[in-house]
């Protein structure tokens, strides 16, 4: 079954469509993703009168959740599970809880199973996690202990464009491995399978060759989070984040107008500051001839990255894993050995399709029983593709699940594909079906969109840009939101706010599995 996307299965969606209430505004926000959401919040709680404006009719960008296959399957659209959110130091500040927001934390962050039966867990507890790995486990701790350790003073860094930072050291320390590429850490640091495996499906998430630059970081902050806040996911589906933002910031007296497209500057009201949560092209687009010629033209030289190919199904039962650990797990990375992982991800730079591509598997049922109707579960799954590619990677993902998981494809009842182009008519900043707003190498880093001493300005007096192609980049955790807001605050009111400190109480995560198994702080 092929999901229509102009089909919506929203419950009680937090906003509908209105005509903004007045005709000019201290700010509006355009695009109602997780960052959008963010700048929102963070220039309304400083006392300005805030308009979030969303093409779509329903917040959330990368963050909504349909009944892709068949009515009661909740399916998350893009994103899934959330390490990043709950290490958000903004999320974590902020209020969700009261507006509905819970979070689901399985009894291990992620699973990556062998070819021959074995499966490398990353387990919450560090020290359980090292003594899986063999020879590997000393060189594991030894890199991990001192991050998780310092973990609430190092994210604050991370989650930052490049400035001085608050503890240099310490960042610095994270840089030495950070800013390598994945197989030069893996090949100095392990050599068991397990280990090996286990770091090649946390650095995937770069969506870089394993050979450049920086393909390490993505991997390690995965790792170490997983260690401090395990990899939760959103009880009912990921658009109870973006419920939960917009309610808050409806609460704060923020207006939210849901169904407008902009194509123009001219389609806005009056505001002293506009934030665009868009990427590059649409920023372009939209601004025109109000920006620079020569800041179009560095717009024009961003690069987007690959693309994903993503499938949904509603299952009879379980994935039928061969080994149960991964059971244990709502995150399955599929690839088997780091040097197949590897290969695919070159192969897909080189705008290949491989033939045993790594592939996400999201299984949220298994712990929440908002997913499925009773018995019945969802899975979520989706690899990484050659940007803008038009090939359907249906049979290769599922015939990925099933090495892994014999009798897999005896559970499918139906099936939802969404192809690159599919993905971008659903979200345009999903260019070329990257849906990480740019890539993240060495190059593009620290310097996207462009490179500027505060990255989210543009030379158009009181314009910005608050998406994930800005720093710190792609994921939920609505900083690159933060850090744009703070901008327009300081240059356009003349408003300083403090630092975010990440010393907000420790989020709550409950761990409901269909047995119900109590609650764990």
């Amino acid at each position: 079954m092929n999901y229509r996307l102009l089909r919506s299965h929203a419950r009680g969606s937090p906003c509908s469509p209105e005509m903004p209430k007045n005709s000019s505004y201290d700010a509006v926000v355009v695009g109602a993703g997780p960052n959008g959401l963010a700048a929102a919040i963070v220039l309304a709680r400083a006392g300005r009168s805030v308009l979030l404006v969303e093409a779509h009719s329903r917040v959330g960008g990368g963050t909504r959740t349909e009944e892709l296959t068949l009515p009661g399957f909740r399916h998350d659209v893009c994103s899934a599970i959330h390490p990043m959110a709950v290490a958000s130091p903004l999320f974590r500040e902020l209020p969700l809880a009261d507006f509905g927001l819970t979070w689901v934390n399985p009894p291990a962050p992620l699973a990556h199973p062998l070819d021959d039966g074995d499966a490398a867990v990353l387990e919450m507890s560090l020290a359980a996690t090292a003594a899986t790995l063999g020879v590997d486990g000393d060189a594991y701790r030894a890199l991990f202990e001192p991050f998780a350790r310092e973990y609430e003073r190092l994210v604050p860094g991370l989650l930052a464009p490049f400035r001085w930072p608050a503890h240099p050291v310490l960042l610095m320390r994270f840089g030495i491995w950070g800013l390598r590429s994945a197989t030069g850490l893996a090949d100095a640091l392990f050599r068991t399978p397990r280990a090996r495996a286990l770091f090649a499906g946390c650095a995937a998430h770069s969506i870089l060759p394993f050979d450049r630059a920086t393909s390490a970081a993505i991997g390690l902050v995965l790792m170490m989070t997983g260690h401090t806040h395990g990899w939760p996911f959103a009880r009912g589906g990921s658009e109870a984040i973006a419920r939960a933002l917009a309610a808050y910031f409806e609460s704060l007296g923020g207006e939210i107008e849901t169904d407008r497209t902009i194509r123009s500057l001219s389609d806005l009201p009056t505001a002293a500051a506009i934030l665009f949560d868009v990427t590059p092209r649409q920023l372009s687009a939209i601004c025109g001839d109000k920006l620079p010629t020569s800041y179009r033209r560095r717009l024009a030289r961003y690069r987007y990255g690959p693309g994903v190919f993503k499938v949904d199904w509603a299952l009879d039962g379980p994935i039928p894993w061969q080994n149960a650990d991964c059971a244990r797990a709502a995150t399955v990375h599929l690839g088997g050995t780091f040097e197949e992982i590897a290969d695919a991800e070159g192969a897909v730079w080189r705008g290949a399709h491989p033939e045993n591509p790594y592939v996400l598997v999201a299984q949220q049922s298994l712990f929440d029983d908002k997913r499925a109707p009773s018995e019945r579960h969802t899975g979520w799954a989706y690899c990484h593709v050659p940007s803008g590619s038009t090939l359907d990677m249906t049979e290769v993902i599922e015939r990925q699940v099933e090495r892994f998981a014999p009798g897999f494809r005896d559970r499918i009842v139906a099936r939802s594909r969404l192809s690159p182009a599919a993905l971008e008519r659903y979200n345009e900043n999903y260019v070329g079906g990257d849906i990480t707003g740019g890539v993240a190498d060495l190059g593009q880093l620290f310097t996207r969109p462009v490179a500027r001493v505060v990255p989210y300005e543009t030379p158009a007096k009181g314009i910005y840009i608050c998406s994930s192609s800005t720093p710190p980049g792609g994921g939920v955790h609505g900083m690159c939101g933060y850090w744009a807001a703070r901008a327009a605050l300081r240059s356009v009111f003349g408003q300083r706010l403090p630092l975010l400190t990440n010393r907000a109480a420790p989020v709550l995560v409950a761990h409901r599995a269909r047995t119900g198994d109590g609650i764990e702080g």
